[in-house]
């Protein structure tokens, strides 16, 4: 098992769960280096004052904040444990409130992270894990991880529990700056608009969707290393709106049709409630559903809410 990236505990009211946390992505990323190309040396990096134009020596260098151009105040290591300080040394994931799943908006994620229990902190932790479980709420928490205080949301995902570490309000900068404004959309190509997206709609299945970018950088480099000839791409110009919209939508709607003969509406296949779905999966078919009081439904009572709304 890798080594955690950050130990503490989850508090929730007076109930304290020591936690260890590990990332729960492993990107798979090629990584390039620069290179000086006569000799295949790898290119060098120096820390240099650039007001002596020298190298400087690692006891050296600290961290400042720049108050004015050219005023700054010096950091030290006690300063940064001070802050932290009054947070319990910074180790604690607190959480103040408990909110349905869908009411986050996905801009708020930031990383993903599991959290284990530490040793002797398995039963407080299954508690904590079966609770989210039960209810389908989420826990809003604070953590102060890597010198700065963060947002986090703790769900339930295959037994354990995951932290979505998050943006705060702040941070996230408003959509709304980024709309068309007020645009006439007739109603025909809105009817088209919708039925191409209900053609196309389902459950949403990862393992489908795959890094081609990324292999056929590895393809290229098979070939290079191999002395072979790589092609030159040739890039489109840039894609043209259509004359008429919605000739282009109802061509789309005809394709989507022999693509996908029978719709797929709300992520279902079939109308038995999705009980081979997870139960976030259920949650959002119920929201969309406009079932009430899903989030305090088991899972069983979420497929069978699902079943009949449905019907």
């Amino acid at each position: 098992m890798p080594r955690p990236l950050w130990t503490g505990a989850i508090s929730f009211g007076l109930v304290n769960v020591p936690v260890r946390m590990f990332s729960a992505v492993r990107e798979h990323k090629l990584h390039f280096n620069y290179v000086h190309e006569p000799d295949g040396s790898p290119i060098g990096y120096q820390k240099v004052c650039k007001a002596e134009d020298r190298p400087v020596p690692d006891e050296e260098i600290v961290k400042a904040f720049e108050l004015e151009p050219g005023e700054w105040v010096y950091m030290t290591d006690e300063d940064f444990e001070a802050a932290r300080a009054a947070d319990e040394g910074g180790r604690t994931i607190r959480i103040s409130d408990f909110v349905p799943q869908e009411e986050i908006d996905p801009a708020y994620f930031e990383n993903s992270y599991h959290l284990a229990p530490q040793a002797g902190a398995e039963r407080p932790y299954a508690l904590l894990a079966s609770a989210l479980e039960r209810t389908g709420l989420t826990g809003i928490a604070t953590l102060v991880m890597r010198d700065r205080e963060h947002l986090a949301a703790l769900r339930f995902r295959e037994g354990a529990i995951v932290l979505e570490r998050m943006h705060f309000a702040d941070e996230v900068q408003p959509a709304a700056e980024h709309a068309p404004g007020e645009v006439d959309v007739a109603d025909s190509e809105l009817s088209a608009a919708v039925e191409l997206i209900e053609r196309l709609a389902g459950s949403f299945e990862p393992e489908r969707y795959e890094d081609t970018y990324r292999e056929r950088l590895c393809d290229i480099i098979r070939a290079k290393r191999k002395g072979e000839r790589v092609p030159v791409a040739e890039l489109d110009e840039e894609a043209e709106q259509p004359e008429d919209l919605l000739a282009a939508l109802r061509r789309s709607v005809e394709e989507a049709k022999r693509r996908r003969p029978a719709a797929r509406r709300n992520g279902r296949n079939g109308g038995d409630g999705g009980s081979s779905a997870t139960k976030e999966e259920l949650l959002e078919r119920a929201r969309r559903l406009g079932v009430e009081g899903r989030s305090k439904m088991s899972k069983a009572e979420l497929a069978d809410a699902v079943r009949r709304a449905s019907r």
